[in-house]
């Protein structure tokens, strides 16, 4: 009856649509140093995904051999400067390394439903989700805070499919001084990103992250996403029989919490970065079910 009721709640009930200029200027008078730091992952083709998703390509469109051998562009005219360019496609999903889930990309239940109320059976075309897209994940700008998990039991690195609950995240803060407070974006370190794309070292660190308990304890601190440094963001194997993805049903699915995953959180946990001030623009896709982003972190 719980989730029935969240899956069809108001879009205005997602936290991030709630943010508002005392939230921006707050986040932006964390900015005392003048550093920016990107906490995003290169792209390549052949590059580790989530078994879910395609591969990721770049194909060359055009080069300047080609046009000037086809011929086919005739607005280069007479063109005795040479001029020509370099073009490429891409093919692959927007889930792609460093990115942010669209409410519609996960769903549960008979209806496959998502938050808002959206359902795959008449909210779907052949194109992509007809509602709650890339389209309508407004940008980011607020308080970010690093819960440097890794950092603080003294590895490079969780070990694969280990958990993270609630208890340890507030003790990781607890440490460093710090609270969460509605608004903020968590973002949560496994140390996953230290040696990725390494394929040894994913085999000995993959999959572990937050559990459902400390997904619900982060939403109860009024977040309005949880970033994590993983594809999954959760630990997997899910714990929870018959739930196998129980952190993105509490966070997306039933409570329009974003989830941003593969942050590179790396250079801030270098520096002892805790709190700073979080940017993340999503690129409007009409039927996206999430988008690439490159997010930074201004301190």
């Amino acid at each position: 009856m719980e989730r029935r009721r969240r899956l069809a709640g108001e879009a205005s009930e997602v936290p991030a649509r709630r943010l508002g200029s005392a939230d921006v200027l707050g986040a932006l008078g964390l900015v005392t140093h003048g550093r920016v730091y990107s906490l995003d992952v290169v792209r390549f083709p052949g590059m580790p995904l989530f078994p879910g998703h395609p591969p990721f390509q770049v194909l060359t469109y055009r080069t300047p051999r080609g046009i000037a051998n086809q011929g086919d562009q005739e607005w280069l005219g007479e063109n005795e400067v040479d001029f020509a360019w370099h073009s490429e496609m891409l093919m692959g999903t927007v889930h792609s390394g460093t990115h942010v889930d669209a409410l519609s990309h996960v769903t549960c239940g008979r209806e496959h439903g998502w938050f808002g109320g959206g359902a795959a059976e008449r909210d779907v075309g052949d194109f992509g989700p007809l509602r709650d897209d890339a389209t309508a994940i407004p940008p980011l700008i607020t308080r970010g805070v690093l819960i440097d998990v890794a950092g603080a039991r003294g590895v490079d690195a969780l070990s694969a499919h280990e958990a993270i609950g609630p208890d340890e995240l507030r003790e990781v803060l607890a440490r460093d001084g710090l609270e969460l407070r509605r608004g903020d974006v968590a973002v949560v370190r496994t140390g996953y990103l230290s040696g990725w794309p390494d394929a040894e070292f994913i085999a000995a660190h993959e999959q572990a992250g937050v559990d459902r308990d400390a997904a619900l304890w982060l939403a109860e601190q009024g977040v309005v996403a949880v970033a994590g440094d993983t594809e999954s963001l959760e630990v997997l194997p899910s714990p929870i029989r018959g739930n196998p993805h129980p952190v993105h049903i509490a966070l997306l699915i039933e409570r329009g919490i974003f989830i941003i995953e593969m942050v590179n959180c790396e250079a801030l946990a270098r520096d002892r970065v805790r709190e700073f001030c979080f940017v993340c623009l999503p690129v409007s896709i009409r039927g996206a079910t999430g988008s690439m982003v490159r997010p930074v972190a201004l301190w």
